[in-house]
This record gives C-alpha cells, structure tokens and sequence, in this order.
C-alpha cells in the first residue's frame, strides 16, 4: 500500500488570513476558475505520488535530519504567476519572496532525502507558490495577473517543514500533517 503525500513549507495562519483577506474579493465565483481553499495553500518542497508505507520510516528519519542542519529563514507571500502560462493559464498562484534562495536549497536536499529513502519524487523544476486557483481548460489569466500580483504579505519565519498526505476527492484535495519536522534541531532533540 502507499500514500500520495509532499514535504511542504506551511505558512503560519495570520499569512494565510491575510491572503484570503485579499482574495475572497477578487475571487470570481462564476469564473472559469476553481478557487483553493485557505487549508489548501502551501509551499510544496517536493512531490511524493507514492510512499510504500515500508519507505515511510526512513523518509521521516532522512527528513528530520534535512531539517535538522537547516535554520530557520524569513518568507513572504508576494507576486502572482501562472502554468503553463498566461495566455493558456490552468493554473493560478501567489509567488513568495524573501530568502527564496535558502527555500530552493531546502527543497533539494527534501528531494534528495526521499530519493535515498526510496521514495519516487516528481522531478518538476521547483517553482515556489500557493495555488490560488485551476482550471480544467486553458483560460486567459492575464488580468488576474494584474490583480494578484499587486499583492504583498506579512513576512514569517520558516521555522519547520512538514510531511503531508493527500487524500484526494471529489470535493478537491484534502490534506492530513503526517510530521512535522523544526528547522535547526536534530533528530535526537526533537525525540527528546
């Protein structure tokens, strides 16, 4: 048996607030666009589509020692953007900005900690963002580009990571914390 699962940065609630503060207004309900959910927004670090549950140990083991020789770094919600672009958009999202730099590194040694755990990572370009909303169909998104890219979000301290299980549904993807795992403390501080 597996799990489909990620390894995500969670933004803490007052920034998702904030967010949806800005969104619900602009949010056309009778657009084209399936719009997330405030509990659905996150910063996937690396995408698992199937955990065997006999790799699962080893992967939490791996990524507590990933987050464990991290520390923690400073994060904003920030900018808008689109898949595969803006012309024939299925997809959009908030962009972040702050130390995007420290963020990529974090997501790579995530990916390299699955992948030595035996766990198959998807093997997209890391693109940090928040999925505001999808489309089953190409849509032109250019004016929400406009709109959602004006926006700019408290900063927060990234101070953990966590593992994360999808479950998927009709009503949408619902997501369960599995682990979470702080940043800059070790495997055998965490236990104890």
């Amino acid at each position: 048996m597996s799990m489909r699962m990620f390894v995500a940065v969670l933004p803490p609630l007052e920034v998702l607030e904030d967010l949806a503060e800005y969104v619900e207004p602009r949010a056309e309900r009778d657009s084209p666009l399936r719009w997330s959910t405030q509990q659905q927004w996150h910063l996937t670090l690396a995408f698992l589509p199937a955990v065997a549950d006999r790799d699962y140990d080893e992967l939490v083991e791996r990524l507590a020692e990933v987050a464990g020789r991290r520390e923690p770094f400073e994060l904003r919600v920030q900018g808008a953007g689109s898949f595969p672009n803006p012309a024939q958009g299925k997809v959009l999202w908030a962009g972040v900005a702050g130390d995007t730099e420290r963020l990529e590194r974090l997501s790579a040694t995530c990916r390299s900690a699955a992948v030595r755990a035996g766990v198959e990572v998807d093997g997209s370009k890391f693109r940090p963002h928040l999925t505001l909303a999808r489309s089953n169909r190409p849509v032109e998104l250019t004016r929400w580009l406009r709109v959602f890219d004006l926006y700019a979000g408290p900063s927060w301290q990234v101070d953990e990571i966590a593992l994360v299980q999808s479950h998927l549904g009709a009503g949408g993807s619902r997501y369960q914390v599995q682990e979470s795992f702080p940043l800059g403390v070790g495997p055998q501080e965490r236990a104890g």
